[in-house]
């Protein structure tokens, strides 16, 4: 497999790589986040290891980057945050595996063999729709017709969710971990001013409505 390893420590990126590379791989090694990110998006590697805390650009926000470009690279995410709230940040953030430092080699190969042998998709979507409404991954813009809708980064991230749960109600604990990164109610409306705001950019101006509120359940896009 050709593996990208993440990783800012020196002294760790080099026993990944070279114990990765005793075992048949072919492996590319970078420093930082910046770099890490260029290099996922045209290396064409089968598995990322990616440190959480790196230079320029962190860990989760590289991932989540990768995945709204759509990119579907299995991705396992090596740090020493270790915490439950860590660990759902990461698998929520686009990762597919975690695993925590120190850790024994063996079990780093053997979750990276496991990643490796995932279905590789073949095409990657890169537009969600509902109705005429349509976000598109790669230019990060989003248009209901022929008309193009402004939204804020939170806008388009609740947007985005939403529409890959097409049909589906989503309660508010889903889009508080989805969209916010929150296991835990903060006890405000973030939500339902988002959803408000959301609904006023993408709705308001049309005729149809896409976006539902299910009373007593959550939210729903249809279309």
């Amino acid at each position: 497999m050709k593996i990208l390893v993440i990783e800012d420590d020196a002294t760790v990126g080099a026993y990944i790589a070279r114990g990765l590379r005793e075992e048949g791989h072919v492996v590319d090694l970078v420093a930082d986040g910046r770099e890490g990110l260029v290099a996922a998006t045209g290396g064409a590697h089968d598995v990322l290891i990616v440190d959480r805390m790196l230079p320029h650009v962190d860990g989760l926000a590289l991932v989540k980057t990768l995945r709204g470009a759509g990119n579907a690279t299995p991705v396992l995410f090596l740090t020493a945050m270790g915490a439950v709230e860590d660990r759902i940040a990461g698998l929520n953030s686009g990762g597919d595996d975690y695993l925590v430092k120190p850790f024994a080699f063996g079990e780093l190969s053997a979750r990276v063999a496991a990643l490796g042998r995932r279905p590789q998709v073949v095409e990657q979507e890169t537009r969600l729709q509902a109705g005429d409404l349509t976000l598109d991954l790669l230019t990060r813009k989003v248009t209901r017709g022929d008309v193009e809708i402004d939204l804020l980064p939170r806008e388009f991230a609740l947007l985005e969710f939403l529409l890959r749960r097409k049909g589906r109600v989503q309660t508010r604990t889903m889009l508080l971990e989805g969209v916010w990164d929150l296991s835990f109610d903060p006890m405000t409306n973030v939500v339902e001013t988002h959803v408000s705001r959301l609904r006023a950019k993408v709705d308001k101006p049309f005729e149809t409505d896409l976006l539902k509120t299910v009373r007593g359940a959550g939210y729903r896009i249809d279309g």
